[in-house]
């Protein structure tokens, strides 16, 4: 499960040379910053769950609960 926050590396480096990506969006699509150069990508869910390499750092649980909606819950 990923978290608002976490730090990843995914199975090839950024064109940049670095190969860390913080997660800052999550949804279908989730929102990565490239740790090198500062770049913003999106990528589909599946994209990222079959090209991540390792966690490098967890972010906070507490935050990503905070902005998301329960489990099977109303989301108004």
């Amino acid at each position: 499960m990923l978290l608002l926050g976490d730090v990843v590396r995914l199975r090839r480096a950024h064109p940049c040379g670095a190969s860390t990506w913080q997660v800052d969006r999550l949804g279908a699509d989730i929102g990565l910053r490239c740790q090198g150069c500062g770049r913003h990508v999106l990528l589909e869910r599946r994209t990222l769950e079959r090209r991540l390499a390792e966690f490098v750092s967890r972010g906070d649980a507490a935050m990503t609960a905070a902005i998301s909606p329960p489990a099977g819950g109303p989301t108004a």
